[in-house]
């Protein structure tokens, strides 16, 4: 039997619907080499969110660039360079005074995340060669959830954090997931390239939140955890776990106390989204899916929660859908990833109603000090000085 994370990746991106009632209106992204256009649900949450995508486009916030693609196996943004860069925050943190003080982070190698290729690498349990090591994944949520709170209590770490500081927290959790989903993928590519997960993840600094509508829960329902190459979904905007990423994460444990502190049920859109680049799976037509989420299913119902309770966000709401052979005709997702793993980067998004071009790059000279100046906008008129 196929283990969850011998497929699935760990990043809380996010349906699958026979949805064919498309708006008029579109999203259309440029990359540098490529352009792909983005159909949408003519849904109400649909609407919603896009005059928040617009919004975002309009304001001209931030597109957080360096937590974008994810799962990207042939990045520059390997392993080691994660680490690196994952150490430069720890040291930021731990320089600050806190009060009262907050512990000591000792710096990661990359064997903390990642077991050594010198073992068997394959699908069964016992290869565990370059299997990504989940207790430094969870040390570092905690450290974040600790250090920044969620989305309706900042900590007062967060609070009294200068803007340095702040930018390292919230790196904590980027490079986090970056990390998770980037080993996922490359060990993929020693043994079944067709099944790495790649991703996009596209969401802008002080994106306003906005609360889901009692009916938005049924999209939950109506996909569930289906992914689907070139699906649009959703994007996670809050902090905190899903219960779908503890049964994945931590192998079905029984639910703690500490357990269900960590978990947060869906409840905010943002004009943000998340693209699937990896290859279509569905519980309908994957036997492996079908296990998993058979046994998701008696999970959930022996720790006491309901599948059929719509506010428990229980799967992923798909916006729309990529026009996959307008961008790329009959090519195949090994073919379609091998052409976008050089495009790695966001150009320009627009829609009929309002556009925004993204002229640097991580390469770009001052990236990050542009990043904390549109950090510190947003800290200053939330008043989280």
């Amino acid at each position: 039997m196929w283990k969850v994370w011998s497929v699935w990746n760990t990043e809380p991106t996010v349906p699958s619907t026979n949805e064919t009632n498309y708006i008029e209106e579109k999203i259309h992204i440029e990359y540098d080499n490529k352009s792909v256009t983005v159909d949408l649900y003519d849904v109400p949450l649909v609407h919603r969110f896009l005059k928040a995508f617009e919004d975002n486009l309009v304001e001209k916030r931030i597109l957080e660039k360096n937590f974008c693609f994810l799962g990207w196996a042939g990045s520059k943004r390997d392993l080691s360079f994660l680490v690196n860069e994952l150490n430069k925050s720890i040291a930021q943190i731990n320089s600050f005074e806190f009060n009262p003080p907050y512990e000591n982070i000792h710096p990661f190698v990359t064997d903390d995340f990642q077991f050594s290729e010198r073992l068997p690498i394959g699908r069964d349990d016992n290869m565990m060669g370059l299997r990504l090591k989940h207790d430094a994944c969870n040390l570092l949520h905690r450290y974040f959830e600790e250090l920044q709170g969620t989305a309706w209590r900042i900590s007062d770490f967060y609070t009294q954090a200068d803007h340095e500081t702040k930018y390292a927290i919230r790196q904590l959790n980027n490079i986090c997931h970056e990390i998770e989903s980037w080993v996922l993928s490359y060990r993929k590519t020693k043994y079944e390239p067709e099944w790495i997960r790649p991703s996009q993840i596209t969401t802008f600094l002080n994106a306003p939140r906005r609360s889901l509508n009692d009916d938005d829960f049924l999209l939950f329902q109506k996909n569930r955890y289906d992914r689907e190459l070139g699906g649009v979904y959703l994007h996670w905007s809050q902090v905190g776990k899903t219960l779908y990423e503890v049964f994945r994460d931590e192998h079905a444990p029984k639910m703690t106390e500490a357990l269900c502190s960590e978990i947060n049920h869906q409840k905010y859109y943002s004009g943000e989204f998340d693209i699937e680049w990896g290859q279509t799976i569905t519980e309908a037509n994957d036997d492996f899916k079908q296990v998993e989420m058979n046994e998701y299913r008696s999970w959930l119902a022996n720790n006491g929660y309901d599948w059929n309770d719509p506010k428990l966000s229980l799967g992923y709401i798909k916006l729309g859908q990529i026009n996959l052979k307008e961008a790329f005709g009959e090519k195949t997702f090994l073919e379609i990833y091998d052409e976008m793993k050089n495009n790695l980067n966001i150009k320009r998004m627009s829609t009929d109603k309002a556009t925004c071009e993204y002229p640097y790059t991580l390469e770009s000279n001052g990236w990050k000090q542009i990043q904390m100046e549109g950090l510190k906008k947003g800290y200053e008129s939330r008043s989280m000085r």
